[in-house]
């Protein structure tokens, strides 16, 4: 069985922490090594079972993430970052299931001998990267939105320029360059080893730490050092200044609440939700970030708490965090909730029909700028002026279907809020779109 100090892939290297065990020699290292039950059970919870189930609850919430903030309406500078975040996350929660949740079940319960013993050690080297990748670009798109935020509510006049839809895009490709240039090194830290099996009958394969990764200078600068910095000093005192500021100027704009704007309003409500994102990305990793630091100043942990069981269940963290976005955005996001409700749940136990005159809550109430909005106004136009003809047209038939004891279909219902005639330019962000779930 492959044991988790000296797997490339195993939880002492991917995700959280980077750190492998010195005094390994790898001439005595077999495949099918074992460990004591109580840490092969604990990882058949944490990993088999827990991080499995809440990996693919994640993958379709974010899905339904990407898809609700792709709509037209929901069009912005924030929302395009957060559909990036949304892709990231997917993608890491993928490599995480293939590295850890699989791996996770064959030692306690002897399902997937395969998978185990032949498919993840020849796809780990290449997952492995993959996942580092995904967990910098997370990490570095958390901080950007934070930032994107700060601009909005305590700099509006400089959002105007800055929180684009087209810097954003470009804010998002340059994190993933950067993310694949930062990790490139990963690619030759594991390999495989073969080993045939008197037991089995047969050649297992298990995945290990290459020679390269085992160079000492390598894993103090870049596995250590570097990793530490980089994955948590600076996004953790980045993230904590940022959200700072945000919550002392939503402490402020809530005790002016009311002379404030309603789309002033939005932008102080949307704040408040991401501040939600980055506290449990701050819960999600502060286990992680400490178990790097113990590895990299290399504390003793024996008398306090048995580090495999923690690097276990740190992985689980990190998964949680990159899968309950979505449940974020229902509880906190009005508008996102009520656009999640009509595309997925458009039934009579949420809405009426569409035919029905009460269904004045369908995609038309949540347009409010843009040129869909315009062309929406100019049909009111059009509208108001053929309604005399139009009206006499109808009376007729209204006529007839009461003689037979029906109810006339009701014209095109389309809702105007007081404040959505027009377009309006938001005093935060300077853009006349209506940013993210409010």
């Amino acid at each position: 069985m492959i044991t988790e100090e000296i797997d490339v892939t195993n939880e002492v290297d991917t995700f959280n922490i980077t750190a492998a065990n010195n005094t390994f020699n790898p001439d005595a290292f077999s495949c099918l090594d074992s460990q004591s039950d109580q840490i092969i059970f604990f990882r058949f919870v944490t990993n088999g079972i827990l991080l499995n189930f809440i990996g693919c609850f994640g993958i379709l919430g974010n899905l339904i993430s990407m898809i609700i903030l792709s709509r037209p309406q929901m069009r912005s500078s924030i929302n395009y970052l957060l559909i990036g975040l949304a892709r990231i996350d997917t993608v890491l929660i993928i490599t995480s299931i293939l590295l850890f949740g699989l791996p996770g079940i064959y030692p306690y319960s002897g399902s997937l001998f395969n998978y185990y013993f032949k498919v993840y050690p020849h796809i780990a080297p290449v997952v492995y990267p993959l996942a580092t990748v995904m967990q910098t670009a997370s990490v570095y798109l958390t901080m950007t939105v934070s930032l994107e935020r700060y601009v909005a509510v305590c700099h509006p006049l400089r959002a105007r320029s800055l929180c684009t839809y087209g810097r954003a895009r470009i804010y998002v490709i340059g994190i993933v360059v950067f993310s694949t240039l930062y990790n490139i090194p990963r690619l030759w830290e594991g390999k495989i080893k073969a080993e045939w099996s008197e037991e089995y009958n047969m050649t297992v394969y298990c995945p290990m730490q290459s020679d390269f990764r085992d160079n000492e200078y390598y894993q103090t600068v870049y596995i250590h050092w570097l990793y530490l910095i980089c994955m948590y000093l600076v996004p953790f005192l980045s993230l904590a200044i940022l959200n700072g500021a945000i919550y002392r100027q939503v402490l402020k704009a809530n005790r002016e609440r009311q002379r404030l704007s309603r789309l002033q309003q939005r932008e102080i409500g949307l704040a408040t939700m991401l501040m939600c994102v980055v506290a449990v990305f701050f819960v999600c990793n502060l286990l992680p970030m400490v178990i790097n630091i113990v590895e990299t100043f290399k504390i003793p942990t024996e008398d306090v708490f048995d580090l495999n069981m923690m690097i276990n269940l740190s992985n689980l963290l990190v998964t949680i965090n990159s899968s309950v976005n979505f449940v974020i955005y229902v509880i906190f996001g009005e508008k996102f909730q009520r656009l999640f409700l009509i595309l997925f749940c458009h039934n009579s136990l949420f809405f009426p029909g569409r035919e029905s005159p009460d269904a004045v809550t369908h995609e038309d109430s949540f347009v409010s700028n843009g040129d869909r909005s315009f062309r929406l106004h100019r049909q009111s136009t059009t509208t108001s002026r053929t309604s005399g003809s139009r009206n006499s047209r109808m009376n007729g038939s209204v006529n007839g279907s009461r003689k037979f004891g029906k109810t006339p279909s009701p014209g095109p219902c389309v809702y105007y809020p007081a404040s959505r005639n027009t377009k309006e330019i938001s005093p935060y962000t300077g853009q006349s779109t209506i940013n993210v779930p409010d």
